[in-house]
C-alpha cells in the first residue's frame, strides 16, 4: 500500500543563492549611514543673543553661515573667524552691527556697535549707564536700523547769586535748569554767566549778577579803571588786605559795596561786576577818589591802555 506524499518543504531565506549579496549590500548601506553621522557636525549658532542648533557638513564658520542663512553685513563681529575650521559641539557667535548716533553733554559723535540693548552699548563705548541721565532706558534694545540717544553725566558745578554760594551735583543741560533745581529765581534785569541756554560742564561756575539800574556816563568809562586795579591789588579779583578789611581788584571796604547795590564780598564776584560797582562809587562821591583811593587814585587820569567797560 502506498504511503501518503508529503508536502514540499518551504524554502529557506537564508538557503537563497541571492542572501549573502543582499546582506553585503545591507551592511555597506548601514555603514555607510553610520559614516555619514559621524561626518556631520551639530554646532550652535548665536546671533544676537539667540542661539540655535545647526547640523551639517561645512567645514568652515562662512560655510556654516551659509548654511544657516545668516548674513554678514559691514562691522559685523564674529566669533570665531569666518575663515576658521569646524569642529562637532563648537558654538559660533555672530553680533550684528548697529549705527548709534551719540549725543554725550552738548556733543555728538557716530559710533557702530554690536550690542542689542542702551546699556551694552555704552560699556562697548565705555561709558556707565549709571553714570548720567538717559534718554532711553537702559533696557531698550537698539534695532539693526540705529537709534539716536542723548547722555547728560552728572557734574559738579557752583552756583553764585546774591548771597547765595553752593556747589550742586546736576545732570542739568542747561544753567537754565542748574538755576531751577537749585531754587534760584531770576528778577528783571539780573544777568546770568555764562547763558541760560548753555551747557553747564564740569566745574563750571554760574554767577547771577544783580540788575544795573545806574548807567555810567562815558567820562567815567573813559577813566583808567584797569590801571587803577594794578595799582590797587596787581589787577587781582580775590585779592583781600585784612587792614580794613579791604576786597577785590579795586580794595573796596563792604560799606562801600554795599552802598553801590554790592552784595556779599567784592572780592566773590567777577572782573565787571566790581568794576561796575567801582564806577558806580566814583560817581557817587562826585569823583572825590581821595578818601576812596589815596594812594593809587591818580591813576584813573593816566593814558588808558585798556578799558574795562561798566
Amino acid at each position: 500500500m502506498r504511503g501518503k506524499r508529503r508536502a514540499p518543504r518551504p524554502q529557506i531565506p537564508w538557503r537563497s543563492p541571492w542572501t549573502p549579496l543582499v546582506c553585503l549590500v545591507g551592511t555597506f548601506a548601514v555603514g555607510g549611514l553610520v559614516a555619514v553621522s559621524l561626518l556631520a557636525k551639530e554646532v550652535v549658532v548665536v546671533v544676537d543673543g539667540q542661539p540655535r542648533t545647526v547640523r551639517g557638513f561645512a567645514a568652515s564658520v562662512r560655510e556654516l553661515l551659509d548654511d544657516a542663512g545668516v548674513e554678514l553685513g559691514r562691522g559685523d563681529v564674529v566669533r570665531p573667524a569666518v575663515t576658521a575650521g569646524l569642529d562637532d559641539g563648537d558654538t559660533v557667535e555672530v553680533r550684528r552691527a548697529r549705527p548709534l548716533t551719540l549725543t554725550l553733554d552738548g556733543r555728538t559723535t557716530e559710533h557702530v556697535v554690536t550690542a542689542t540693548n542702551v546699556s551694552d552699548a555704552l560699556a562697548e563705548l565705555d561709558l556707565d549707564a549709571a553714570a548720567g541721565r538717559l534718554s532711553a532706558p537702559p533696557e531698550r534694545a537698539v534695532p539693526l536700523s540705529g537709534m539716536s540717544l542723548t547722555m547728560v553725566t552728572e557734574r559738579k558745578v557752583y552756583v553764585i547769586a546774591g548771597r547765595t554760594r553752593v556747589s550742586a551735583r546736576t545732570t542739568a543741560r542747561t544753567v537754565r535748569e542748574v538755576l531751577r533745581q537749585k531754587r534760584v529765581r531770576l528778577g528783571q534785569g539780573h544777568r546770568v554767566r555764562p547763558g541760560l541756554d548753555s551747557f553747564p560742564q564740569e566745574g563750571t561756575v554760574i554767577t547771577v549778577l544783580p540788575p544795573r539800574t545806574v548807567a555810567v556816563p562815558a567820562d567815567v568809562l573813559r577813566l583808567n579803571w584797569s590801571e587803577l586795579a594794578q595799582c590797587e591789588s596787581h589787577g587781582d579779583p580775590g585779592a583781600f588786605t585784612p587792614e580794613g578789611p579791604h576786597y577785590g581788584m579795586y580794595q573796596l571796604s563792604l560799606p562801600m559795596w554795599q552802598a553801590v547795590g554790592g552784595s556779599g564780598v567784592p572780592s566773590e564776584w567777577p572782573e565787571d561786576e566790581q568794576t561796575y560797582r567801582a564806577q558806580l562809587l566814583y560817581q557817587r562821591v562826585g569823583g572825590r577818589w581821595e578818601d576812596q583811593w589815596p594812594n593809587c587814585g591818580s591813576r584813573l587820569f593816566t593814558r588808558p591802555v585798556a578799558v574795562l567797560a561798566g
